[in-house]
């Protein structure tokens, strides 16, 4: 038996959610973040930044001004930020969070 066969690739999940956010840099997207203590904020804004650990979504509030929201890549993962397309109601990332290899 060839052991390379065997071997699948592994996949990981925080590098799998940097490269989708990646591409959907100046997409609109509905953020879901759970902010503890029953307290849930919901909003539509726009990827603007994508980092190594973290991106930034851009809001528009009253007025004109412009609020910015960061997140880590593990709050998509453990769950506590839902994303979703504007458009639509589907999770952009699978929960519980799973990766498909």
């Amino acid at each position: 038996m060839d052991p390379e066969a065997q071997v699948e690739p592994v996949v990981n999940p925080i590098e799998m959610i940097y490269s989708v956010l990646k591409d959907c840099i100046g997409q609109t997207l509905k953020v879901r973040a759970n902010l503890g203590r029953s307290k849930i904020s919901e909003y539509e804004g726009v990827v603007t930044e994508v980092h190594d650990q973290l991106f930034v979504v851009e809001v528009k509030r009253k007025r004109g001004s412009v609020e910015r929201k960061s997140y880590q890549y593990v709050d998509v993962l453990t769950g506590n930020v839902v994303l979703m397309f504007a458009d639509g109601d589907e999770p952009l990332f699978p929960q519980p969070f799973v990766t498909i290899v």
